[in-house]
């Protein structure tokens, strides 16, 4: 019986010659690369989206009518803007430090309503790295609907996700990715 089984071992070594063990060395660092991607990118599209329902939640603030009745201070649009934006990312456990300064991208360059294209920066007013830039046009008014441009604010960010991504001999660190986020919305009274 032991002769048998030991022969049977003997048989199996022979015949396998190590082909399985290494395919798998090659194939299991692969299956690895392959799911810590996954990961990395999943994480990236979360931080995608939760900058765009932000900026989406900070435009709607700031063009939001402000009650004038209620007995609370009054905001401006900006620093409603601010406090809805910081408000999203708290939730989602986002750090508004994350987002990159102003110098480091450019603003979209927009025209100030009611004017004759008077360019408009971001409001100095936003304690965290968001444009917000408050009363502008949104469209031309040669392409809006009856001739009129629309008014409203457009809120825009760029969150640093660190994207470390490193494997021997290669160079797939891409050490700091900018995700975008921006949202504008039409403003309620025109």
């Amino acid at each position: 019986m032991r002769k048998s089984a030991g022969r049977a071992w003997r048989c199996f070594a022979r015949d396998a010659r190590g082909s399985e063990i290494a395919e798998f060395a090659m194939v299991v660092p692969l299956l690895f690369m392959f799911l810590m991607a996954i990961f990395w990118f999943g994480q990236a599209f979360r931080i995608y989206g939760t900058l765009t329902q932000a900026s989406r939640a900070g435009a709607r603030a700031a063009v939001a009518p402000t009650c004038a009745t209620c007995g609370t201070p009054a905001t401006t649009p900006t620093q409603n803007a601010v406090a809805a934006v910081t408000s999203a990312m708290t939730a989602s456990h986002l750090s508004t430090a994350q987002l990159q300064p102003l110098v480091s991208w450019t603003p979209p360059a927009l025209c100030k309503c009611g004017t004759n294209c008077t360019p408009v920066g971001c409001d100095p007013l936003a304690t965290i790295n968001a444009c917000v830039q408050p009363n502008v046009q949104l469209s031309s008014p040669a392409t809006a609907p009856g001739g009129m441009g629309t008014c409203g604010t457009p809120v825009s960010m760029r969150y640093k996700y660190p994207f470390h991504f490193s494997i021997p001999f290669t160079n797939l660190d891409l050490n700091t990715i900018q995700l975008p986020g921006q949202a504008q919305m039409r403003a309620e009274t025109q």
